[in-house]
């Protein structure tokens, strides 16, 4: 692009992936081939085997790149190879200090199967700067963020952690997922690398699965890159297509679905039939001021807590426009049971240390009429006993 003042929203449309150069088309080709045809015995050419560069998720992984100010992106199958594979920077001995509350993937992958190659974990309340410091060992390489994080909405100081990451020599990791580049930047407040579920916000509409990656620093962009080469959990064309096509309309859904979101937890927060709403954009949530500073906006997901498993049932049973399924970020409302999806991965004792009761349900708001959305939450929370015990905020 000849000219980089370009605003975000403008950006997800005029880019390099705007027109195809060979043929003007408005729509990235997608190119299926497998292998390249190599013209010279002494010098391949840019493409030679899909697993190691396509030029359909090449595209997708420039997009990712220039959206989170990097200046390298990587497309995965889905976003637990992301993460996966940005884990594997870890060697045997190496320590990992990973946030309290964070989704259930990435749980089960720090605690079942890095400790089989000998590296350590730890969990921390990393909304607590304190605590993190006091966490950190010898052999920590890794602080891993997740803000706002999965299901609770803890909102970490993403530059507080970075400063004791590089006082320590350690790596940053931050799952972006939530808040998407069109709210929240981390590559610009000194983490090391951004991770993604390209399946949620980013594609946006429930039909693919993807992970995507970007990094600022070239050297650990091609540490990266050895690995998903390596690896090779790489995203298939098709789907690389499709995550082009959900980036376009980025900026328009979060802004309508992030409005709504706020209207719903306003309106959730003064029910009496809730007994706490989790959402950072309420002003009495914990993060709300540092939410303010770090992000451009507080996301379209929310969670509140009923008083049980028999409540949970009971709304589930009377609600009509929530599609109540696993994931997020779509362009329908999705009502996810953190306790039975999400978080299935940890231990009943894991959940219960985090506070993930089966009252807790977890909110990814659509593109629907808020006014419908809240109507059908009114008109089923209705149905709920009253708590026993009284909100206390």
């Amino acid at each position: 692009m000849s000219d980089n003042n370009w605003s975000f929203q403008t950006k997800l449309l005029h880019n390099d992936a705007k027109v195809d150069r060979a043929t003007g088309g408005v729509s990235v080709p997608i190119n299926h081939s497998s292998t390249f045809h190599q013209f010279d015995v002494e010098e391949f050419g840019k493409y030679d085997y899909s697993r190691s560069g396509n030029p359909t998720r090449e595209t997708v992984e420039n997009a990712i790149a220039e959206l989170e100010d990097g200046t390298r992106g990587f497309a995965f199958s889905s976003g637990m190879a992301a993460i996966s594979t940005a884990f594997l920077l870890l060697s045997q001995g190496d320590h990992v200090l990973v946030t309290e509350d964070v989704y259930g993937g990435t749980f089960r992958m720090v605690t079942e199967v890095l400790t089989r190659f000998g590296i350590e974990h730890s969990f921390v309340d990393m909304t607590d700067l304190d605590a993190v410091r006091a966490k950190v060992q010898p052999n920590t390489k890794v602080i891993y963020m997740e803000t706002p994080s999965n299901p609770f909405l803890k909102v970490t100081d993403i530059r507080g952690v970075v400063e004791i990451a590089k006082e320590n020599n350690c790596l940053t990791f931050l799952d972006n997922t939530f808040l998407t580049p069109a709210l929240q930047r981390p590559l610009n407040l000194g983490v090391d690398i951004v991770l993604h579920s390209a399946t949620k916000f980013l594609a946006g509409h429930s039909d693919v699965l993807a992970g995507l990656a970007a990094v600022k620093d070239p050297e650990l962009g091609q540490r990266l890159y050895k690995l998903q080469n390596a690896f090779g959990a790489v995203l298939g064309v098709q789907d690389a297509w499709l995550v082009l096509r959900g980036i376009k309309t980025l900026h328009v859904r979060m802004e309508h679905s992030s409005k709504s979101a706020q209207k719903i937890a306003e309106f959730l927060s003064k029910n009496d039939k809730v007994l706490e709403v989790y959402y950072p954009g309420l002003k009495d949530h914990p993060g709300y001021d540092i939410q303010n500073v770090q992000a451009d906006g507080p996301g379209a997901v929310l969670s509140f807590k009923l008083e049980d498993g028999e409540a949970v049932k009971t709304l589930h049973k009377h609600l009509e426009l929530p599609v109540f399924a696993v994931s997020l970020g779509a362009v329908e409302t999705i009502l996810s049971y953190p306790a039975k999806m999400s978080h299935a991965a940890m231990t009943q004792e894991a959940r219960d240390a985090r506070g993930i009761t089966d009252g807790v349900l977890r909110l990814s708001v659509g593109l629907e009429n808020v006014d419908d959305l809240i109507r059908d939450l009114d008109n089923a929370l209705a149905k709920l006993q009253q708590p026993k015990k009284n909100l206390v905020r």
